[in-house]
């Protein structure tokens, strides 16, 4: 038997296996558990939470705003951010493409042209002489790289990984962009909102200070009174250039979100006293999270990425083959090219397998295990993160249906007291100063009112972002403007 059949005989079951090392991908495991909150937390959220009820897609139309519709509409489609990121998922989903044609034959057209002169010395004493000469090639060139060890199967499922990863760090801009304007555009109605209660609060306290001073003149109040009168209208004005910044701010970033700059933009009419929320928020399941958020799914595909990466390093550690054929047609003159005479071929096979490296191989793949290692322990902090944020925004809410239960109270007992000081004014048993002491009193329980319910509203949309907003695979009518 020739060394060239026993080659043969030893390459042929290592072509005809295809056995692919490396470890094929398994999803971690998720947790079991049914709830976010702590055991010992006395509730889960508040009494309007509906835990397992799917979310809407549009899960800002909770609010009943029109404008607030609008608003989230142009985000997306003119944010340039989310157009980025648009761009770079369309580029690694090229990148796929690429990475998987490299698994295929490959053949390119070869054209040579050249001159040769051979030395004398060549062809021994025979002094044997051929003058310079030019000669043409032209031909095809096919060449192939089997996977046999399923190094290039693991790249591809690298590059599916990381085009995933992408995906879903698209939806993750998609979900922080949403809540982002539906924060800054009801913060911006509830500043605007306020503003009119403080200048209500504030003509108010202007009321009180003409009275007492009138009252002073008739020796019916103190210089005492003017001053606590006057320090009361000083320490209620001190909020308007606040509450004027903090709407100026809302303003601009809502102008940067939606791709404008703050000149060029002006805000649509948002009310918000007009802004509602539905007897029941609907909650994700925890084992529902794991499957819809995509900071989670993003990690995921990144410790996919890291299972492929140690495949392909193991893979570098068995031998490759290469096949190649070229076709070539040969002549002295171009006008003889394509004449039967000059053609030619060659078939080449070659293998290479590593046999000393200086240990680089086996540092490779070490490097893949620690950063798949790496990767399975990002992937759990952020699932374990995630179902901390829902947590806090669960209690928030508790908590904020508490507050807005108390200053909704407030707000009532002010508007009593104030009916009754005006019905002993009326009876002839209280001054003007007293009522509008009552008013000022209803004009601070409002604006405290305000407060809670703006909390209430912003710790509404911190829940649906911690829950993962609305996937862009449901949102089609949105998905489609990126």
């Amino acid at each position: 038997m020739t060394f060239y059949n026993r080659a043969w005989q030893l390459m042929m079951p290592l072509l005809l296996s295809a056995c692919a090392v490396g470890p094929d991908y398994v999803p971690p495991t998720q947790s079991a558990a049914d709830h976010y909150t702590a055991p010992q937390e006395t509730r889960e959220s508040a009494s309007n939470i509906a835990l397992g009820k799917p979310m809407d897609a549009e899960w800002w139309t909770i609010f009943s705003s029109v404008a607030l519709n609008n608003l989230i509409q142009h985000a997306v489609g003119d944010n340039y951010d989310l157009k980025a990121a648009r761009e770079t998922l369309s580029q690694a989903e090229a990148a796929v493409d690429a990475q998987q044609g490299s698994l295929m034959p490959q053949m390119s057209l070869n054209a040579l042209a050249g001159r040769q002169k051979y030395g004398v010395a060549l062809f021994g004493p025979s002094n044997f002489v051929i003058p310079p000469f030019t000669y043409y090639e032209v031909g095809p060139s096919l060449s192939w790289t089997p996977d046999i060890f399923g190094g290039g199967k693991h790249q591809i499922e690298r590059q599916q990984a990381l085009a995933a990863y992408q995906k879903h760090e698209l939806d993750a801009l998609y979900v922080e962009l949403t809540g982002n304007v539906v924060s800054q555009a009801i913060q911006l109605a509830a500043v605007k909102s306020e503003l009119v209660t403080v200048q209500g609060l504030v003509e108010s306290d202007e009321k009180n200070l003409d009275m007492i001073q009138s009252a002073v003149l008739v020796g019916a109040a103190t210089q005492s009174d003017i001053l606590n009168a006057q320090a009361s209208l000083a320490q209620d004005r001190q909020l308007i250039p606040p509450l004027k910044q903090q709407s100026s701010l809302n303003l601009h970033m809502l102008s940067v979100l939606l791709g404008k700059a703050p000149a060029d933009w002006s805000l649509t009419t948002l009310r918000f006293e007009e802004l509602t929320l539905p007897p029941l928020l609907p909650v994700a399941l925890p084992t529902t999270l794991v499957h819809g958020r995509p900071d989670i799914l993003a990690a995921e595909s990144g410790l996919q990425a890291a299972s492929a990466s140690l495949g392909v390093a193991m893979a570098n550690q068995y031998p490759a083959l290469t096949l190649t054929a070229n076709m070539l047609q040969e002549a002295l003159t171009p006008s003889n090219l394509f004449l039967g005479a000059g053609n030619a071929w060659a078939l080449l096979g070659g293998i290479s397998m590593p046999l000393f490296d200086g240990g680089t191989l086996a540092a490779e793949k070490q490097e893949a295990i620690h950063g798949y290692q790496a990767s399975l322990a990002e992937y759990r902090q952020t699932v374990v993160h995630a179902f901390s944020q829902v947590a806090d925004a669960l209690t928030a809410l508790a908590n904020d249906e508490d507050t807005l239960k108390i200053t909704t109270l407030m707000l009532q007992i002010a508007q009593s007291s104030l009916d009754l000081t005006r019905q002993s004014q009326n009876a002839g048993n209280s001054s003007r100063l007293e009522v509008e002491t009552a008013h000022r009193s209803l004009i601070q329980a409002q604006f405290k009112c305000e407060e809670a319910q703006l909390q209430r509203y912003l710790d509404v949309v911190r829940l649906f972002v911690a829950l993962g907003g609305s996937p862009l695979v449901a949102n089609t009518s949105q998905h489609s403007k990126l």
